[in-house]
């Protein structure tokens, strides 16, 4: 932690360097308030939805409907987390508007730096209707609403983890841990198992 006017600041753990905007596939893990199991149970392997669970993952799947240059790979609810990846899938046109094309697989982040001319990152956060953070705040926010209009107990923890997918081989081992998540869930060490 960073202490700054006498008040301590946590350190954000987004690559200070990368445009959150740009062009790629992101594994992204968002955990309930106090890892509490509000989405759900699982029983033989089975994931039961919650109420919230199901609207977390009827949300989930409307990210593209809110973002339309936004393709969703695989995700899964699990009782106090989700995991998906978002694959950001902008594109030029030849008068510089960004639109939607089918995802290839060759779409996957390198390190390359918005300006290489400088050393100083630049916006790292990208257009802020139009990036990463601004997509997950619109889900978190979304199903948030539903429990706060409903009555339900429910609450999201403040952050959420991303990491940048590198290439096809990387999108396919994260896809297969997220398809494996069910039967490794007493393994998970998100399995804290906090009952509401």
């Amino acid at each position: 932690m960073e202490k700054t006017t006498n008040k301590y600041r946590i350190e954000s753990t987004r690559l200070q360097s990368w445009d959150y905007g740009s062009n790629a596939a992101y594994f992204i893990t968002i955990c309930t308030k106090e890892k509490r199991c509000y989405l759900g149970d699982i029983i033989n392997n089975v994931m039961y939805l919650s109420e919230i669970g199901k609207i977390a993952d009827k949300y989930w799947l409307e990210i593209p409907a809110h973002f339309p240059f936004v393709k969703l790979g695989e995700y899964i609810i699990m009782p106090n987390h989700v995991h998906g990846i978002i694959i950001i899938d902008k594109v030029e046109t030849g008068s510089g508007n960004k639109k939607d094309f089918s995802v290839e697989t060759q779409n996957f982040a390198s390190l390359h730096y918005p300006d290489q001319k400088t050393d100083k990152p630049q916006n790292k956060f990208g257009p802020q209707s139009k990036n990463l953070a601004s997509i997950i705040r619109g889900y978190k926010a979304g199903v948030k609403k539903y429990a706060t209009i409903n009555n339900i107990n429910f609450g999201w923890q403040s952050r959420y983890h991303d990491h940048i997918i590198r290439d096809f081989e990387s999108y396919i081992r994260i896809s297969q841990y997220i398809n494996d998540n069910l039967q490794n869930w007493k393994f998970d060490k998100l399995n804290i198992v906090q009952k509401d």
